[in-house]
């Protein structure tokens, strides 16, 4: 049977200072695993204005538009102000509240969510309590994969809705900050002793530490996995964690090894990184040759 993956949660425009961009991290996984040739369906709610009419139109471009996009007469579509600093590393000044705040329980995101092999949903779009209860309502109603990408906010997360948000989940993926503030860790040691204590109090099958250009660890089946990540000139950093994501998301579904599913993940979000963007086209042949020049030494 064909995995199929549900991606729930924000889509916006990201605001540079030379134009805008399609975003939002559960859109951006979903475009990665249309990419990478995995079945996906797109959950969000769109404002019934000028720039949901762009991004209707650029989502039936990625052929992500289906009956699980939702539109809102009264609140308006999310634009995002990114601000890169010295290091290329972004920021995000996000309004409130906005369209995908307002995502209601209906008929077709439901039926999807009853049918696919996994729901991916992250930290944001939950700051709402209408959109809090219909992820809540979809997550209790599936048998599905449930892979939460924590990706935090500031200021737009509490600890309770993250915690909860955690207990539902098989699969949490976070990076080292946030690892630091939901599992207390101090150093890589520690990050290890925390990890496997944050297993036992939530019962998550997979958890995943990315760390940047440090690459990514794993603990999956009661085993830690490493990857040091790869040497790459950075563009900037925009939506190599969900490039990161989707790969491992397929990897997992495959039931890929986890070492390969690993460096694979790392290959694509360091390539992502190296191209302006959350969404650069990629080959196989682009992520083989950045494999092969860590094995190389290079």
């Amino acid at each position: 049977m064909k995995k199929h993956v549900l991606c729930f949660g924000e889509v916006l425009w990201d605001t540079f200072a030379d134009g805008k961009k399609a975003g939002g991290a559960p859109m951006n996984v979903a475009r990665h695993l249309a990419q990478q040739k995995v079945e996906v369906s797109f959950a969000s709610r769109i404002g019934s204005d000028q720039s949901g009419k762009e991004l209707t139109q650029f989502l039936k471009e990625n052929n992500l538009f289906s009956d699980c996009i939702q539109y809102d007469n009264e609140l308006p579509t999310c634009e995002v102000t990114v601000e890169l600093d010295a290091d290329n590393q972004a920021t995000y000044v996000i309004p409130e509240p906005v369209s995908w705040d307002n995502i209601k329980a209906e008929k077709g995101i439901r039926k999807h969510a009853k049918k696919v092999s996994a729901i991916v949903y992250g930290s944001l779009a939950s700051r709402g309590k209408t959109t809090r209860n219909t992820l809540r309502t979809l997550l209790d109603e599936s048998k599905a994969l449930k892979i939460f990408d924590v990706n935090l906010r500031a200021p737009h997360y509490e600890l309770a809705t993250i915690e909860n948000l955690a207990a539902k989940a098989d699969v949490v993926k976070m990076n080292e900050e946030e690892a630091i503030l939901l599992v207390g860790a101090k150093d890589s040691k520690n990050l290890q002793e925390r990890i496997i204590e944050f297993k036992k109090k939530y019962h998550v099958k997979t958890i995943c530490v990315t760390r940047g250009g440090k690459g990514a660890m794993v603990l999956h089946d009661e085993k830690f996995y490493e990857h040091p990540g790869f040497k790459v000139e950075v563009e900037d950093t925009v939506g190599a964690g969900d490039a990161f994501l989707a790969t491992f998301i397929k990897g997992l579904l495959k039931e890929k090894p986890m070492d390969q599913v690993l460096e694979k993940a790392c290959a694509v979000g360091a390539y992502v990184t190296t191209r302006r963007g959350a969404n650069p086209e990629y080959t196989k042949e682009q992520i083989r040759a950045i494999r092969a020049a860590l094995s190389e030494g290079k």
